[in-house]
């Protein structure tokens, strides 16, 4: 069932309440993250955890989800689930605030230490380069990354067919992210790097967390774990 609300998934005294505070963080954490690290090898022994959200709007709460993975062989170590006040209105750009106080619940109370942190959404390919992958790598100094399903407000060519082909993913002419193609006939996912990891590393976490579906083992956990919550509330 849906956990119940509990101070540690509430937001923490001084979190923003209104768009230009937010803002103002989102300017104040931008510069602290990591981008010259390439991050954990892939291939070596890893705990990859997935985490996500889903909202019970009627309550006006939200749920976050963590699933520990061995990213060798994708099973599923260990689960935690935290709910809290939805802490930030729905503003694009801005998501993060209303997630992160009850992920950072759900992550806290893994015992296992994540090696890599799979987020249901964006790191620098954020229209401020500073999506939730980035914000939360900054609050927990772990390696994070951002795998969405569609790219935001970037543009992009298709990748080719294969499994593995990829594209940039621009603003312009920077690259923020890359489309890459996890599965032969379906459609890409948009990487981009969060905090300690590099894009190509990234991509290469993805495709090994990725063997048979479109999303990453760590995704489709996390979000199965949500649904699982919200269903039994």
């Amino acid at each position: 069932m849906i956990p119940p609300r509990d101070d540690s998934a509430a937001p923490p005294p001084g979190w923003p309440v209104t768009e230009a505070g937010a803002l103002a963080v989102q300017d104040r954490l931008r510069d602290r993250v990591v981008l010259d690290e390439p991050g954990p090898e892939p291939g070596a022994p890893l705990v990859a955890v997935g985490v996500d959200v889903a909202y019970d709007d009627a309550r006006d709460l939200v749920v976050a989800a963590a699933v520990a993975l061995d990213a060798g062989t994708l099973e599923v170590l260990e689960e935690a689930t935290a709910a809290g006040p939805v802490a930030f209105p729905y503003v694009p750009g801005l998501l993060a605030f209303r997630e992160v106080p009850a992920v950072l619940a759900a992550l806290e109370r893994l015992t296992v230490t994540p090696g890599l942190v799979v987020c249901d959404g964006y790191g620098l390919a954020h229209p401020r380069r500073f999506g939730l992958a980035s914000h939360l790598g900054v609050l927990t100094g772990l390696p994070t990354i951002g795998v969405a399903k569609t790219p935001f407000v970037f543009a992009y060519d298709a990748p080719g067919p294969r499994r593995g082909d990829s594209a940039p993913l621009l603003d312009g002419a920077e690259e923020v992210g890359r489309a890459l193609r996890t599965q032969e006939g379906v459609k890409p996912v948009f990487v981009s790097v969060g905090h300690r990891v590099d894009l190509d590393r990234a991509c290469a976490h993805v495709l090994r967390l990725a063997p048979r579906y479109r999303l990453p083992e760590t995704t489709r956990a996390a979000d199965s774990l949500c649904r699982r919550a919200l269903a039994a509330g």
